[in-house]
């Protein structure tokens, strides 16, 4: 196969053709990753987009849509009418990072300095799902649990040792959880109970508790590595 020399815009690039140097023109600059993130779930708009990555400007989210759009990672539409509102969304490529994201995700968590106790999405919540899940603690459990945060709600199901989340009507969920990506966060991954949580108002629980209780064991976080001492 003949290697064709392909000239790309200029910028700040790693000149290397390791593919996973390539991977970090598209995708490296400073939350451009993010961006990915919050798109793994289908089209969002602008104001979303902005309203759940904490600390970007409207200035910044911009070049980094319009870079990953350059790259064909991220796309623009129209929804149809009566939305009739412009959306970004991953392209087909796009989407096949997400393999990519999940095993950095579970990679990191490893870090003892990861803090576990800021700011989440509601997007960044569903993916620690799909990165977390342990199939053996759930065996044959079948179940469908609900979150609701603000105006979006998303389906968690689980089947057959394979967990599915994605964003969508709660319907029939067995439980439905109405707070906040935080609050989930803390339930999950750090075991705080339901009812402390709901003695503080921040969460409203419907539906089968020990259907939820069940959930939360399904997840932990990977134990942390051990630094090496300094000589």
């Amino acid at each position: 196969m003949k290697l064709e020399k392909v000239t790309a815009k200029p910028g700040r690039k790693y000149h290397d053709a390791c593919g996973a140097a390539h991977g970090l023109d598209l995708i490296g600059e400073r939350w451009a990753l993010l961006v990915v993130r919050e798109l793994m779930m289908g089209p969002r708009r602008f104001g979303d987009l902005r309203k759940d990555l904490h600390g970007i400007s409207a200035n910044v989210l911009t070049q980094r849509l319009e870079g990953l759009e350059a790259s064909g990672v991220v796309r623009r539409r129209k929804l149809p009418p009566p939305a009739s509102v412009q959306v970004y969304e991953l392209t087909e490529w796009g989407r096949e990072i997400e393999p990519v994201f999940m095993v950095l995700g579970r990679w990191a968590a490893r870090s003892p300095h990861h803090d576990p106790t800021l700011p989440i999405s509601a997007v960044s919540i569903m993916l620690s799902f799909k990165t977390m899940f342990d199939a053996g603690r759930a065996g044959d459990a079948a179940m469908v649990v609900g979150f609701v945060f603000d105006d979006t709600s998303f389906r968690v199901e689980i089947a057959n040792g394979v967990l599915d989340a994605r964003r969508g009507e709660v319907g029939d969920a067995d439980v439905t959880l109405i707070t906040l990506p935080t609050l989930v966060a803390a339930a999950v991954y750090g075991k705080v109970p339901t009812a402390a949580l709901e003695a503080q108002g921040g969460l409203t629980l419907h539906g089968d508790t020990r259907v939820f209780d069940r959930f939360v064991d399904f997840f932990h976080l990977p134990e942390k590595v051990a630094l090496e001492a300094l000589p």
